[in-house]
């Protein structure tokens, strides 16, 4: 082989290598939403009309880490018995476009509705338990005391902010 083959080929070899490398690095990342189009070509074609435009996004729900057992000086159980666990998703989004004929004249405007995915954090509902019994008492040989048992159940929890945008224009 020439020398000026030789080195065109460790070049290409080198390059593949170096893509490989960097794909192999990269960490794979879950999608968020999942697009869903709403496929309408057909009946436009079929009807000799215009359709809406539509689109749809719907969240992957990702669950999150629960927080460890808290011990609370003075209980024989840790504060929550059933942790509330974390689940992070969103609300699903929509994306419609509708047509709007002309009175007089050829042409259509449109009217768009657009409403993104909204991002929503929430905890399930969790279970807070003690036990009848206090801490092992010096004054009573080391064992312990009776009480009331408590519980309490914690409740579940939802945080989002959702919006949306309405509009009218020219054109599709």
């Amino acid at each position: 082989m020439k020398p000026t083959t030789r080195g065109t080929l460790a070049a290409i070899v080198t390059g593949v290598a170096a893509v490989m490398g960097a794909a192999a690095a990269t960490p794979a990342v879950a999608a968020e939403t999942v697009p869903v189009p709403v496929p309408l070509d057909g009946v436009e074609r079929a009807l000799n009309l215009q359709t809406p435009k539509i689109a749809g996004e719907l969240p992957v729900p990702m669950p999150g880490g629960p927080e460890g057992p808290r011990y609370v000086e003075g209980r024989m159980l840790p504060e929550q018995a059933v942790p509330q666990l974390p689940v992070g998703a969103g609300l699903p989004g929509a994306d419609a476009r509708a047509p709007l004929p002309h009175l007089l004249g050829h042409g259509f405007d449109h009217l768009g509705v657009d409403a993104p995915a909204a991002a929503l954090a929430t905890l399930t509902p969790g279970l807070s338990l003690d036990a009848p019994l206090t801490a092992p008492n010096p004054d009573h040989f080391g064992l312990p005391g009776l009480k009331l048992p408590q519980a309490a159940v914690l409740g579940p929890l939802l945080k989002t902010a959702p919006g949306a945008n309405v509009g009218m224009g020219a054109g599709e």
